[in-house]
């Protein structure tokens, strides 16, 4: 099933359910007006969208919608919960070799994560507006998934059933403010501004053999400026799956249903298959060269994040997004 928030002037947008081939929608406000209910309310609600969804695919609904991307929000536009993870280690331990640092060897057993602003997410083909090219502006690219109700000390064999909806993320950066953020030692806020996501959330069953459980095990591409940047497998190198992350947040809570849990950067060993951030581009560079030479994103630049199937069909459908000078009113 696939599923998508059109904007509609409010705060939480309207749910559709979407073709899977992402070309017609149909509103279904009489089962769930919006993601959050629907989440809310998933084991009793999503058998009904379900029959919605292939009733879609079938042909067999006469109102339907031209599904439109340029229209949507993210499908949670605002969120109760937001924790991302650094699920790929082996991009942590680049990050920290390029400036001399050690790794503690508990990274590679207990999971970073921090917890994002998720009060006013950006739509999939929203601007990203920053007040200065000075920031170092980033983008990362990532999975994420949607739980409902999962319960606190939940094993990550039990936060698996909790998974219901996958999507793609553009988890903006502000590499520039990072440093001073983490020297005073309380976690990042000012350089983590609102994050995008894919126009479309889908179920786990939709991506067919690529999804395991645990890993979705397709490339994500990346394209910056219309030019093809990275595309990593998703499936490859993902130090901490999942179900070991969504059970890693619920380590001393609970997490209520719309609790999105993101993979952070994808990255691959094999750097042939290109980097998921500006910020690895360069610290391979700097490891490199001894200095980097890519520049972080400006004004007017674009970028693209996209999954594709194994027929090269668009899964999520796209994030297109490009940076403008935020101008306060």
């Amino acid at each position: 099933m696939k599923l998508a928030t059109l904007k509609n002037n409010t705060r939480d947008g309207q749910l559709v359910v979407v073709s899977r081939d992402l070309t017609r929608a149909v509103t279904v406000a009489d089962i769930a007006p919006t993601l959050q209910y629907a989440l809310d309310n998933w084991a009793q609600l999503s058998p009904k969208l379900e029959n919605v969804y292939q009733d879609l695919n079938a042909g067999n609904l006469n109102d339907t919608l031209t599904f439109n991307q340029e229209a949507c929000e993210s499908p949670l536009p605002r969120a109760y919960q937001w924790a991302d993870g650094s699920a790929y280690v082996n991009h942590v331990e680049l990050v920290r070799k390029a400036r001399n640092a050690e790794m503690p060897e508990s990274f590679w057993t207990d999971p970073l994560m921090y917890q994002g602003g998720s009060d006013t997410f950006i739509g999939p083909r929203d601007d990203i507006m920053v007040a200065s090219e000075e920031y170092g502006i980033d983008f990362e690219s990532e999975v994420a998934v949607i739980t409902d109700d999962v319960p606190m000390a939940a094993t990550p064999e039990e936060a698996a059933k909790h998974i219901k909806l996958l999507m793609l993320v553009n988890d903006v950066s502000l590499r520039n403010l990072i440093p001073g953020e983490l020297a005073k030692g309380f976690g990042f806020f000012a350089s983590k501004p609102s994050s995008a996501f894919s126009p479309v959330a889908v179920t786990p069953d939709e991506l067919g053999e690529a999804w395991d459980g645990t890993k979705l095990h397709l490339p994500l591409t990346t394209h910056l400026n219309g030019e093809l940047f990275g595309q990593p497998n998703c499936g490859v190198d993902m130090t901490f799956d999942f179900p070991t992350i969504v059970a890693h947040a619920a380590k001393t809570r609970a997490l209520g249903a719309g609790c999105i849990v993101g993979s952070g950067t994808i990255s691959n060993y094999d750097r042939s298959a290109g980097s998921s951030c500006l910020a690895e581009k360069r610290m391979l560079e700097i490891i490199a060269e001894g200095k980097p030479s890519t520049p972080f994103m400006q004004f007017g630049n674009t970028v693209r994040i996209e999954m594709f199937d194994n027929n090269g069909d668009s899964i999520f459908g796209a994030i297109d997004q490009k940076v403008v000078q935020y101008i306060k009113e």
